[in-house]
């Protein structure tokens, strides 16, 4: 009652000091108390703490559960969700058509998909499993939407059992032609509120058509993701509480979704680099800016009148055209993260044209961005100075850089997890005692989320083995508050690697670059690079310039080749 505390992890820390209001106590993970923690030491005993359950997973609420019983505390569902009480103005739900993901470019067909994962629930017993991660719906199915921005998913839940498959969503956003495609195979149609009823019908197998148990009784829900809600109405003692198949199933590529990932890359490279090449024009034009290649001040005062200026938002607009002339483009795959100065140091800063900065030919601009094409989800990070880049901003740079190389040229055997390897990326900044509070690579979607799971590459442990045909991202970055933020960030193909050995018959995997942009020299300390480092950086670079030059003109073709010209220390 007298309190108001917002838990955040170490990629919101600086942005979180800024936006929240004196009332508010920001709590740092990882450094404060955990939630239930702090809850149970600082609440009465016998105290009720309220929930909404549609709104926790089930691992949260039994650990809370569990914290809470220490000091006789109890975890309450609330019948409906407080805050939407008191949300005075809410905009109202809007209605968009879910669409098809054509087999052309999903790879594999919705009946081959069920049949997998029937497989799987007869191998764990199970006669049916409940999905409610929205990404795990629409691959499953085959389909796509825009309930959520920037990710291509529909509000939706899933049910499927040995012998049925039922999607659960609003029936006004799908066409009769998704039904009809829906039903051949094999899935019905059922509307969005009916999950719950449907829930309690499958733990008493009289959800028709009925599963056929055979020995098989148990319910499949996913700890992590299933709601509190839908687990309670089933019979504890018959709920396998284990990953969904479908998180590896998805994660794991097949040859048509590599093929428009990389397609879908070359595209977005192309965009990548025409912005450049406009934004170092406009920064030389309007600023005085020395440029993408020369270092030094700014020539003049800026020219602009007041009328003509460059910001955060109208640049990173600028980018998002670049993208829409692409074939297959759908949108962006999050807010993109343009930049200036120390706006570069909030990792996830999001600009905002009241308040953005403007664009500063003396300070560093880092701009974090993706897209949305039918073929593929992209995600890519570059850090640039147009003017003349300090000697620490240059070492800064350049120690990502060499962590950045070191992850994507790691070679480790099968079964490795992702935190086995975040070292390679923080080494050569922890030589300076330097350090990120975020991790150093996710998984990517098929033109789904442009975070995916389960695989990820962190200090945070997480027992994921990465496999061949996963992707992730390889972004180390360094961010002093105040002064500047530095991030590069590729998306990485998990391939088998060709070693000389195979001690223990394990099998070795390696990465393959699939994002082209160049990376920006004159940030280099190529002296800091090893033999090894400038020829990685220079064999990249080629590519570069051989993959995307089909996607240029004369011109922009030729700046590409002096971005990616040769260098030696």
């Amino acid at each position: 009652m007298n309190e108001a505390l917002l838990w955040t992890d170490g990629r919101y820390f600086l942005q979180a000091t800024q936006e929240l209001t004196g009332e508010w106590k920001l709590m740092r993970m990882l450094e404060d108390p955990a939630v239930d923690v702090w809850m149970a030491n600082n609440l009465p005993n016998d105290a009720a703490i309220g929930v909404d359950p549609w709104c926790v997973s089930i691992d949260t609420a039994q650990r809370w559960e569990r914290a809470f019983a220490k000091k006789q505390q109890k975890l309450v569902q609330t019948s409906t969700n407080l805050v939407d009480k008191v949300w005075k103005n809410r905009p109202p739900v809007e209605t968009y058509p879910v669409t098809v993901q054509q087999i052309e470019f999903a790879g594999s067909s919705v009946v081959e998909k069920l049949k997998d994962l029937r497989e799987k629930l007869t191998n764990e017993k199970a006669r049916g499993i409940i999905i409610t991660t929205l990404d795990e719906v629409a691959w499953l199915y085959n389909i796509r939407g825009t309930d959520v921005p920037y990710c291509p998913v529909v509000h939706a839940f899933a049910i499927v059992t040995t012998n049925a498959a039922f999607l659960y969503v609003d029936k006004r956003k799908v066409s009769s032609e998704v039904i009809s495609f829906l039903k051949e195979s094999g899935v019905e149609v059922r509307d969005y509120d009916a999950v719950s009823s449907d829930v309690v019908l499958l733990q008493s197998n009289q959800l028709k058509p009925p599963a056929d148990v055979q020995g098989s009784d148990l319910i499949w829900a996913d700890p992590n993701s299933c709601s509190y809600a839908l687990y309670s109405k089933l019979n504890s003692d018959k709920v396998l509480l284990q990953q969904s198949p479908l998180a590896l199933a998805k994660a794991i590529k097949n040859p048509v979704e590599l093929d428009g990932l990389k397609k879908a890359h070359i595209r977005d490279g192309a965009a990548i680099v025409q912005y450049i090449i406009w934004l170092d024009k406009q920064m030389q034009e309007i600023y005085g800016a020395s440029g993408y290649f020369l270092e030094g001040e700014a020539t003049k005062e800026k020219k602009h009148s007041g009328t003509v200026k460059l910001t955060e938002v109208t640049v990173s607009d600028k980018l998002e055209s670049f993208r829409a002339s692409k074939e297959h483009f759908r949108g962006l795959s999050f807010p993109t993260i343009s930049s200036v100065g120390p706006n570069a140091a909030i990792m996830h800063y999001s600009p905002q044209s009241e308040t953005c900065a403007e664009m500063d030919p003396n300070s560093i601009y880092l701009c974090d961005s993706g897209a949305q094409y039918q073929d593929g989800t992209t995600d890519i990070t570059r850090t640039f100075h147009f003017g003349k880049p300090s000697a620490h901003e240059k070492a800064c740079y350049t120690a990502v850089l060499k962590g950045h190389i070191a992850l994507g040229n790691a070679v480790f055997p099968n079964g490795t997890c992702g935190h086995t390897l975040d070292i390679l990326a923080r080494l050569p900044l922890w030589k300076y005692g330097l350090d990120y509070r975020h991790g150093t690579g996710h998984g990517v979607g098929s033109y789904l989320n442009v975070h995916e799971g389960p695989q990820s590459i962190s200090f945070k442990p997480r027992n994921v083995p990465i496999h061949a045909s996963m992707t992730a991202t390889d972004e180390p970055g360094y961010y002093e508050d105040g002064n500047f933020g530095i991030r590069l960030e590729n998306v990485l193909v998990v391939t088998d690697a060709n070693t000389k050995f195979n001690f223990g018959d394990k099998g070795y995997l390696s990465f393959e670059h699939i994002t082209w942009a160049p990376y920006q020299i004159k940030m280099i300390n190529l002296k800091s690079l090893t033999p090894e480092e400038i020829d990685w950086l220079n064999a990249y670079h080629s590519k570069c310039r051989d993959i995307l030059a089909p996607y240029l003109d004369e011109a922009e073709l030729a700046w590409l080749k002096k971005a990616t010209e040769p260098a030696s220390a």
